[in-house]
This record gives C-alpha cells, sequence and structure tokens, in this order.
C-alpha cells in the first residue's frame, strides 16, 4: 500500500472514487440482461454494504478524528461531536431542501419532459451521492500510513457495493420507460460518477487545510451514518427478510472490524 502512499493526493482522491464509482457501473449494467433484480439480492446486498460503512465511520474517521485532535492538542470532544452533528444536519437539510423544493417545484415537469417519470430519481441519487464522494476522499485524504489507506479504502469499497443497487435503482426504471439500454447504462453509472469526482475535491481541501481534519473527519461519519440509518436499513429491510438482513450486517462489520485490527 506504500505505492499508493506515494501517488499525488489527487490521483488518490480519484482512485478510491473509482472503487466506490465501478460497482454503479456492474449495478447500472444490470439493464442489458435484466428489466428487474430480485428484491432479497438488493436488501442482503445493502445490509453488507450498511455493515461495512458503519465500522468504516468509526475506524476510518471518527476514531482517526479523536486521534488527529490530540495530536494538535485539541480537545477530541469539540471538533468530534461538533463535525459529527454538522455532518448528520448537513444530509438532513440537504434531503427536506433540495429533492422536494429545488427539483420537484422548479424543475419536475422539464425533467419528466426530457428524462421520462424516473429523472427525479436520478438527481436525488446524483446529489446523494456527493456527500458520499466527499467523505471518501477525506478518509483518503487523512490517511498517512498504510493501515489507515487500507480502511479509507474500505470505507469506499462499502459506499461501492452500496452503490450496486442504486446502479440498478437508476438504469432498470429508464430502461422500463422505453430507454435504449445503452442509454438507460449510461445515466445509471454517471450518477455515481459525481462521487468521484466529490472524492478528488474532498481529498485536496483535507490535505490543503489540516487545521480542519478532524472536523472534516467527523463531518463524514456524520453523514455516513446517516445514510446507513436514514436510507440504507430501511430499504434493506423493506422486503421483509429482516434476519438475513441484520446477519449480513454484522458480516460486513466484521470484516472491516478484522481488517482494522488485522492491519492495526
Amino acid at each position: 500500500m506504500d505505492w499508493f502512499l506515494s501517488l499525488p493526493t489527487p490521483l488518490q482522491g480519484f482512485l478510491a472514487g473509482l472503487i466506490a464509482w465501478i460497482p454503479a457501473s456492474v449495478g447500472a449494467a444490470m439493464v442489458f440482461p435484466f428489466r428487474n433484480l430480485s428484491p432479497k439480492l438488493m436488501n442482503g446486498m445493502l445490509g453488507l454494504a450498511g455493515g461495512i460503512m458503519l465500522a468504516a465511520s468509526f475506524y476510518s474517521l471518527l476514531n482517526p478524528a479523536h486521534s488527529h485532535a490530540e495530536a494538535m492538542g485539541l480537545n477530541p470532544l469539540i471538533p468530534v461531536m461538533c463535525g459529527f452533528i454538522a455532518g448528520v444536519l448537513f444530509l438532513l437539510f440537504a434531503d427536506k431542501v433540495v429533492p422536494i423544493r429545488g427539483l420537484r417545484e422548479k424543475c419536475a415537469k422539464h425533467l419528466r419532459r426530457h428524462f421520462g417519470k424516473n429523472a427525479l430519481l436520478f438527481i436525488a441519487i446524483t446529489l446523494h451521492n456527493i456527500p458520499e464522494g466527499l467523505a471518501i476522499g477525506v478518509a483518503v485524504g487523512a490517511a498517512v500510513t498504510s493501515d489507515t489507506m487500507v480502511a479509507a479504502l474500505a470505507l469506499a469499497l462499502g459506499i461501492g457495493i452500496q452503490n450496486f443497487p442504486e446502479g440498478a435503482a437508476v438504469s432498470l426504471p429508464l430502461r422500463r420507460d422505453g430507454f435504449s439500454a445503452k442509454r438507460s447504462f449510461f445515466f445509471g453509472q454517471i450518477s455515481s460518477f459525481m462521487e468521484t469526482i466529490s472524492a478528488v475535491l474532498g481529498a485536496i481541501l483535507t490535505v490543503s487545510c489540516s487545521a480542519i481534519l478532524p472536523y472534516a473527519l467527523a463531518f463524514a461519519a456524520g453523514a455516513m451514518i446517516y445514510v446507513v440509518f436514514a436510507e440504507i436499513n430501511p430499504e434493506a429491510h423493506s422486503g421483509g427478510n429482516k434476519k438475513t438482513v441484520a446477519a449480513l450486517s454484522m458480516l460486513g462489520f466484521a470484516v472491516m472490524m478484522f481488517l482494522d485490527l488485522w492491519l492495526g
């Protein structure tokens, strides 16, 4: 992993962003052989991703935020709590303001005219990917050792697993709306590419302003944990397979925990 640490920061963010983008592209590619995927498969993957993201939020974000704050001579309580709460409030605000006011009132008719009734889903998922990409970038920018970089890339992988059903959730409805398979695939994967761009920006900002590093890490953790509890878990349990989803969530958490303990 030393070779990855030697790369320029923007390239590190870009490559980590690709880790999250590739599963979304694979999910979007499901439009070629299928028009629908098994809900049990989708829910199980979401449960696995939720467990990985929850563990990675602590091991890759909150724990390093605490360590960096102490190294800077700060009381860790302030940056960790303030950053965490800010991350949660940011997504609460984004969920409330952007999809409803910004899209449905101003753009809904135009989007439906040009992209069909599922255009709002495409835009909402695209906007939702921005803070996830920033979280990846912050984790990568803060990684200074091989083990912390592996943990950051594991966070990107967890987000990527979550992106698989999201890619399918965009491309398959567009295909049913009458789009060609190629066009449906394009929109399905491009919605997640915003994470790659955001990851580059997050990595650059983190190394450019080290003073905000503990706050940024905790902010990303708050955003990630909000996504797990507000979006991933409810969707994963929507099919009623609660025990299977719970078991896969625990498996995902255990895998991330094992990586941290093994590498640490």
